[in-house]
């Protein structure tokens, strides 16, 4: 029993520290369109690695950006070998994070919010995807206003049973003069149909539709928890 349970808390201790590195990491790497970071730990290494959109704003600078980031891995997560490896995004509109990056920076640039979702959804479906939806939850008008929601959907994106599990997402943050606008990107690509029968997708799927509410001050602060949690 105690080594079951000693077994669950080592289990419990590195998902914390792989969390921590990954935001770490994509904190750091804030500018270069960072899509995701992966860890794989093992006793000779800690291999990372980072998906990003441009390896090359990385990669030319090997010599500062990666010494750094490896001598930052050793001294504040104490990892002895780090290992880094940079993975081209190959299908850059079809990845939720980037998506919600690019949302956001339309959106503190002061750009109406549902024609920055519109457009997205617009390239997303246009680059190949099953299915996309995309939400905008906070004060989305001048300072002072109330709290809506604007949600763009197109295409089949599945919530619930196991495809839902093979959707993409991301929960993202804009910070503009009114407040804090959470951003949540969901992206069903097309792999999902050798999943689900193909009239599953015909009978549920969106050709495109734009949501326009208010929502209460609880559901705003739930979007805000996720966005930075992101």
């Amino acid at each position: 029993m105690m080594v079951m349970e000693s077994i669950r808390k080592k289990f419990i201790q590195d998902a914390v520290i792989k969390s921590r590195i990954a935001e770490f990491l994509e904190k750091e790497l804030e500018n270069v369109w960072v899509a995701g970071v992966s860890i794989q730990k093992s006793p000779v290494e800690t291999r990372i690695f980072i998906e990003m959109l441009d390896p090359k704003r990385l990669i030319n600078r090997r010599s500062r950006m990666m010494q750094r980031l490896i001598m930052l891995l050793r001294n504040d997560f104490h990892i002895d070998n780090p290992k880094i490896s940079i993975i081209e995004v190959k299908e850059p509109w079809l990845e939720p994070r980037i998506i919600a990056k690019r949302a956001a920076r339309n959106i503190e640039r002061g750009r109406r919010v549902k024609g920055v979702l519109y457009r997205l959804m617009r390239d997303v479906m246009g680059a190949g995807a099953l299915g996309v939806e995309i939400v905008a939850v906070g004060k989305l008008g001048a300072k002072g206003s109330k709290a809506r929601k604007v949600k763009v959907v197109s295409g089949f994106v599945p919530k619930a049973g196991d495809p839902a599990r093979y959707v993409g997402l991301c929960n993202y943050s804009a910070v503009t003069k009114a407040g804090i606008i959470g951003i949540n990107v969901r992206i069903a690509k097309k792999e999902l149909l050798s999943m689900i029968k193909p009239d599953l997708v015909e009978e549920n799927k969106v050709e495109e539709s734009i949501v326009e509410e208010t929502v209460a001050p609880q559901e705003v602060r739930k979007d805000e928890k996720e966005a930075r949690a992101a």
